[in-house]
């Protein structure tokens, strides 16, 4: 499971974002969908031969901070491979982003990985006022109100999902691994999904990839996210280049309101 909690973030965030065609508001917006002590589990299911079985997962938490003097969102993913998997590929992941509490808008991302025994560690601060991205590799040039891979779940939560209509495409860009993506989502509409931590009232994306050694490229994946003010992530499904993928909610604790798009727990 190569890049395996880069994989899970970086589809969460793919999933996640969304930028209303109409305003630009995706350059600050006043959180209301999460807060600080909230703590999100997903879990990864592989599949070779049509049987799913869990691969790893991955653990989203929150503090409130106060970063060079200003309040900020202290945003941690961090992922690992179960034990069966560790024989193969053992992942040991950790990216963590600094928050602006006002805009939703990073000052820092910081990448940490041990992958099979290849690390790589990236701390990157962000000037949003003069469009750069100053990380352990050097100095880059960035589009307007960037978002790391952390940074752009959180925010997106916060997004009016009834601004769009079926087949709006909702275009974003994220800094990744010292380059600057332009992705977009298309928004599908509003549908009750089935989950293996049960079945919700559910948002549909399905996001534009980009080609590489992981995923094919184009729009072959689906996600959902709850049809809730808390916006969470509930699954993610997509072909890989050897087998396909699932990643599911599995656990939650302190969300800023109760799941009331949770039908039924399985």
């Amino acid at each position: 499971m190569k890049k395996f909690t880069r994989l899970v973030l970086l589809t969460v965030a793919l999933f996640s974002v969304s930028f209303t065609p109409y305003d630009n508001d995706f350059c600050g917006i006043t959180n209301t969908a999460f807060q600080a002590g909230e703590v999100v589990t997903m879990k990864v299911y592989y599949s070779t031969l049509g049987a799913y079985i869990g691969a790893g997962e991955a653990t989203f938490t929150t503090t409130l901070e106060r970063f060079n003097g200003k309040p900020v969102y202290h945003a941690v993913g961090s992922g690992k491979t179960y034990s069966f998997f560790d024989n193969f590929f053992k992942v040991r992941d950790r990216y963590e982003s600094y928050i602006d509490t006002a805009t939703l808008l990073p000052y820092k991302f910081i990448r940490n990985v041990d992958e099979g025994g290849h690390k790589i560690y990236n701390n990157v601060s962000f000037n949003q006022k003069e469009n750069t991205a100053v990380s352990t590799n050097g100095v880059f040039k960035v589009t307007n109100c960037m978002q790391d891979v952390v940074s752009a779940v959180y925010y997106a939560r916060n997004i009016n999902f009834d601004k769009y209509k079926p087949g709006d495409k909702i275009p974003f860009d994220m800094f990744l691994d010292d380059e600057v993506y332009h992705l977009y989502i298309r928004y599908l509409g509003k549908e009750k999904v089935k989950t293996r931590y049960g079945k919700f009232n559910a948002i549909k994306f399905k996001p534009l990839l980009i080609k590489g050694t992981i995923f094919e490229g184009g729009e072959k994946m689906n996600a959902w996210v709850s049809d809730d003010p808390n916006h969470l992530l509930l699954r993610v499904e997509s072909p890989i280049s050897v087998g396909s993928i699932k990643v599911d909610m599995m656990g939650y604790s302190n969300l800023r309101y109760p799941l009331t798009s949770l039908v039924s727990v399985r």
